[in-house]
């Protein structure tokens, strides 16, 4: 008898059935080094060396705590099963013969695996504080893998010195878009791809390397196809708040950072949808997200989506689309590094594989 592997997710749409939702105890402001302050707004370097590899403070911890026990509260309202990595303590410093650092947080499980099908594919993420932060999610791992499912690591990074571009600045309007990592070793967050069947689509970024993104390709094979995309953001990181696919033939485009003129061909029968300019959050704690995480979505099936509550402008054009908002608060949550797409891993959705294009 052929058991059913506990994962199971090929794109972003189907019927989500488990997904992990990230946590905030034990979290830690990322310590200090480059890959962070390049890629935080340049209004917020002298803060971030300030407070470097201290604790969150509670003022910011507790609304972005109630934020995630209302969504883990919507999502479990929808049927759908939601899982949690292990409360970890992220404040231990650890070391290489090269370099230490403290640890970051797991709040956001889309970063540090990727999944395939039903394989979970663990990243080598290029920020320093982020090296052992998925060992919180190892329980969770080891129960899949005994269930049937796959777990890949990608080659584990020395990430010395030399992986880093130390002369890095920001690019002026109209220069080439310099990135903060080289091509020393393959990085790749997962963050920076999202799924469409056989198709995934990324970015090369701060945190994503073409030796990254090769060694992917080359694990996946002949079954998937990446296909990179244009990006005109200036210091850019994770593709999910430059574009989301909502469903099959709908992608929703965040115009700031992706031209739609200049997509791949092969979106020419899609409908691009436009996203309105975000509502402004008025008490919005400093963080290093893009005011774009309005898009930031997280899609249940092929017509309900979570979305951030006070983004009403989104809100009102995903209705005339033709889909369904669930609205939920979730602007606190971003000094923790995203929203709903950022925190969640769909471990498990009903679809099978298939090409859209």
């Amino acid at each position: 008898m052929v058991t059913r592997s506990p994962v199971c997710s090929y794109n972003e749409w189907d019927p989500l059935e488990e997904v992990v939702v990230g946590r905030l105890e034990g979290a830690m402001i990322p310590s200090k080094h480059l890959t962070v302050s390049f890629n935080i707004p340049q209004r917020l370097t002298r803060i971030y060396k300030l407070i470097a590899g201290l604790a969150y403070p509670k003022f910011v911890v507790r609304p972005a705590q109630r934020e995630l026990d209302e969504f883990i509260h919507i999502l479990e309202a929808e049927g759908i099963t939601v899982r949690r990595p292990a409360v970890t303590d992220f404040s231990v410093t650890y070391k290489t013969p090269h370099w230490k650092s403290k640890g970051f947080c797991a709040a956001c499980p889309r970063d540090g695996l990727l999944v395939v099908g039903d394989e979970i594919i663990e990243t080598p993420m290029a920020w320093r504080s982020r090296y052992f932060e998925v060992d919180a999610y190892r329980p969770l791992l080891k129960e899949y893998t005994a269930g049937g499912a796959k777990w890949t690591t990608a080659p584990r990074p020395e990430l010395v010195d030399a992986l880093y571009n130390h002369d890095y600045r920001l690019p002026e309007a109209g220069e080439p878009i310099p990135f903060v990592v080289n091509e020393y070793e393959p990085v790749f967050d997962a963050a920076d791809f999202v799924r469409c069947g056989r198709d995934l689509f990324g970015i090369r970024s701060n945190v994503t390397n073409e030796s990254g993104i090769h060694w992917l390709r080359i694990h996946l094979g002949d079954r998937f196809r990446i296909t990179l995309l244009e990006t005109r953001c200036r210091q850019p990181m994770h593709i999910d708040s430059s574009l989301m696919p909502l469903a099959p033939g709908k992608l929703l485009v965040n115009p700031d950072y992706i031209d739609p003129s200049r997509l791949p061909p092969m979106f020419s029968s899609w409908d691009i949808l436009i996203a309105p300019e975000p509502n402004p959050v008025p008490w919005r704690i400093p963080s290093m997200c893009s005011r774009w995480l309005s898009i930031n979505v997280l899609m249940l099936d092929e017509k309900r989506v979570i979305v951030e509550q006070l983004q009403q402008s989104l809100i009102m054009k995903l209705k005339d689309w033709g889909f369904e908002p669930i609205p939920c608060s979730f602007a606190n949550y971003a000094p923790f590094g995203g929203s709903f797409h950022c925190a969640t891993l769909d471990v498990r959705r009903s679809g099978e594989l298939q090409s859209y294009f």
